[in-house]
């Protein structure tokens, strides 16, 4: 068995658990002991903090996610071992677009896998437009979390909040916009490149970012607008200035495909900092 396939069962089959978990017993049970103790409203905790109406219209507002303690919930791009989070809007009134303003994640290593999320607590702003300006946007939203600690447990919760009313500044929603990775401008980066080639069930991607360090152990994180494609963790390493990077994507028919190069999107992590950077060139 290939080091890629062996990573995709692994996903694969924490979705599975996942999924059972969710119709049947609530608990992904590596140890039935320990999982019968523990339940999901025990692990995380999420309320919506309503924020403020911006200038502009829209509404800035966040959903506080407390985790217990050891517990640690996803980044939007978790890693093989992570589960990504959803969100279903549909229950909501006067609500055009959703926004997300992730803050910049930590690292994990589990069982020699890596998983990209946060600990303790997780403020995500998320900026609401509405349909009508004028009128209020009434926020009723299914949010699925992966939420993992010696067990993985799925959280399914339903938030709701009325947003009548202006609102006002918060700091803990600022303080989760102001720890959001930096721009390509903010973060030096002055050129992204890409080589693409094609193998058998897919692609692989090889992108040289030039920007100055971000400490050791840095870690390049690949992101394709078709999320039914499958992105292997990437291998990074530096020379200088230059950050080299290398993924694998491997659609559904495993075959290889046509890659708009500018719809990547490539996220470097590094010593608590992260830069964001909006497709490359060829």
């Amino acid at each position: 068995m290939t080091h890629k396939l062996a990573t995709m069962l692994k996903k694969l089959c924490t979705y599975a658990l996942l999924s059972m978990a969710a119709v049947g017993s609530g608990a992904v049970v590596p140890t039935p002991a320990v999982a019968q103790a523990v339940s999901p409203d025990q692990a995380a905790n999420v309320t919506v903090l309503p924020g403020w109406r911006t200038p502009s219209g829209t509404r800035m507002t966040a959903l506080r996610i407390q985790l217990s303690p050891g517990w640690k919930t996803y980044w939007r791009a978790p890693g093989d071992a992570g589960i990504p989070p959803r969100f279903d809007w549909q229950g909501s009134s006067n609500l055009r677009t959703v926004a997300f303003h992730w803050p910049t994640p930590s690292v994990f290593d589990v069982n020699g896998m890596r998983t990209i999320g946060y600990k303790n607590e997780l403020i995500l702003p998320i900026e609401l437009t509405p349909e009508r300006p004028d009128q209020p946007i009434v926020l009723n939203a299914a949010v699925q979390l992966g939420v993992c600690h010696d067990v993985c447990l799925p959280l399914n919760v339903t938030v709701s909040a009325d947003l009548a009313d202006a609102g006002q500044s918060d700091p803990r929603i600022n303080a989760a916009l102001a720890a959001q990775p930096f721009s390509e401008t903010e973060g030096s980066v002055t050129s992204a490149r890409c080589a693409v080639e094609p193998i058998r069930d897919g692609l692989r991607i090889t992108a040289t970012v030039a920007m100055p360090s971000l400490g050791p152990g840095e870690v390049a994180v690949f992101e394709h607008p078709d999320q039914t494609i499958w992105v292997a963790e990437a291998e990074a390493h530096r020379n200088g200035d230059a950050l080299t990077a290398v993924t694998e994507m491997v659609p559904p028919n495993a075959k290889p495909f046509s890659l708009d190069r500018s719809k990547l999107r490539i996220t470097v992590l590094g010593n608590g900092r992260a830069v964001d950077i909006w497709g490359c060139t060829g």
